[in-house]
């Protein structure tokens, strides 16, 4: 029969506190209550033995154990999370900006923060990192501050899944990253247009088609000739970098025969690619870059002839796209829909083209003035390409503004001419 349960209260003794003694389930148990200045007595300290006793005997008693703090699983080091994240997301990101953030991972942030645990980042160690790129002068403040963007992306999903503080990201603010000024971007102004037209040779049709439609050149390469609608005089862009760059582009109507004189010279590939290189492939951005540079310094030729100022040979086909806002200000479009037409989803850099562009033409005189003016009559919608100015048609040079237009594209064929020789 077991050992029926006993035990005995404990005085404190040099400021101790109350205390009892007692048998439970085969062991000698000792259990502090606490001091006089708690409220413990001997009358307390015995009923509680009494109680103690009794759950004993019932067997419910438990001796007392310190709560387990509770395990908090180790956060992930940026190395793995970061390899994660990218796999992750690769099928959803284009091939180029795979790359981008390949290259930024490994070369520039795993170097300095690859063992670091996701919870142990904190803003010194950001300030730390950018510190060190400046001083290595390997990376340009646009370079270093995208490789900051990636990092406040890849800790933004760490504080999703819980790993650190969601609304703690030290990659994020302004005071992250690199003060830089804003570059000056060379361009090609209106009045040396007709210039660069004339001198792009087998490049005219791309040139023609950034500069009068405003796309970008991997959107003009990737062009089909389906995309092309002589009817309707539009360009349908079916692949762009972002979303809002998915859009239908009005043309002008000089560029609307251009395209269409070209298409009738290369009815043998209607269906695919609408810019091919000599080897019948579609044509590649670098290589359109580099016919660019050769054409710009033909162009510049004519224009040192003319006395005007040359262009800028750090102009590139992306420079093409400001040169369409131009046009399309001084014709008097609305910045809004100048910024849909160029795939942009805010206007800002519209607006900030809109007030130099308006004001240059009241700037310019002779041969300027008469290139300008040329230039805006091709950029014109609709047929005819008058550009007027004070209600009255301005003519360039002393020519037509037909006249002016035939000279920008003498093999210019009517669209008629197109649809009898198209197949349906």
């Amino acid at each position: 029969m077991p050992r029926k349960a006993t035990g005995q209260v404990i005085e404190p003794q040099d400021g101790r506190a109350w205390a009892i003694r007692f048998r439970a389930y085969g062991k000698r148990r000792y259990v502090a209550l606490g001091t006089a200045d708690e409220g413990w007595s001997r009358k307390r300290a015995e009923a509680e033995l009494r109680h103690v006793l009794a759950d004993v005997e019932r067997g419910i008693w438990r001796p007392y154990e310190p709560a387990k703090a509770p395990l908090v699983a180790e956060a992930p080091t940026f190395h793995e999370f970061a390899s994660e994240w990218l796999e992750g997301r690769e099928p959803e990101l284009r091939p180029k900006t795979v790359k981008s953030y390949r290259w930024l991972l490994s070369g520039h942030l795993l170097p300095h923060l690859a063992q670091m645990h996701l919870d142990q980042i904190g803003p010194e160690d950001v300030d730390r990192y950018k510190a060190a790129k400046l001083r290595e002068g390997a990376l340009g403040p646009n370079q270093i501050n995208k490789s900051l963007g990636l990092l406040a992306m890849i800790l933004d999903a760490a504080g999703d899944y819980g790993h650190i503080d969601a609304a703690r990201n030290p990659a994020r603010g302004r005071r992250r990253r690199v003060k830089r000024s804003v570059p000056s971007r060379p361009t090609v102004e209106p009045e040396q247009l007709p210039s660069l037209l004339e001198a792009s040779r087998k490049l005219r049709p791309m040139v023609a088609t950034m500069a009068g439609a405003g796309l970008r050149n991997g959107e003009t390469c990737g062009l089909d000739w389906p995309d092309f609608d002589p009817a309707s005089g539009t360009l349908t862009v079916g692949a762009s970098k972002t979303e809002a760059g998915i859009r239908q582009v009005d043309l002008p109507d000089a560029l609307r025969k251009e395209l269409a004189a070209y298409k009738l010279r290369t009815l043998r590939s209607r269906e695919g690619p609408m810019f091919r290189n000599r080897n019948g492939q579609r044509q590649s951005v670098s290589n359109v870059e580099r016919r660019l540079k050769t054409a710009i310094r033909r162009a510049n030729k004519r224009l040192d002839e003319l006395g005007l100022r040359p262009i800028d040979e750090a102009v590139t086909p992306h420079s093409l796209r400001r040169l369409y806002a131009s046009l399309r200000f001084a014709l008097g479009d609305d910045p809004v829909y100048v910024a849909n037409q160029l795939g942009h989803t805010e206007p800002g850099f519209s607006m900030k083209v809109y007030a130099s562009a308006v004001r240059r033409r009241e700037r310019l005189i002779g041969t300027a003035l008469s290139e300008f003016d040329a230039a805006l009559d091709w950029a014109a919608m609709g047929s005819g390409g008058l550009y007027f100015t004070d209600d009255e048609p301005n003519v360039s040079g002393g020519q037509s503004s037909e006249m002016a237009q035939q000279s920008l594209f003498p093999a210019s064929a009517p669209i008629a001419q197109l649809d009898r020789a198209t197949p349906s």
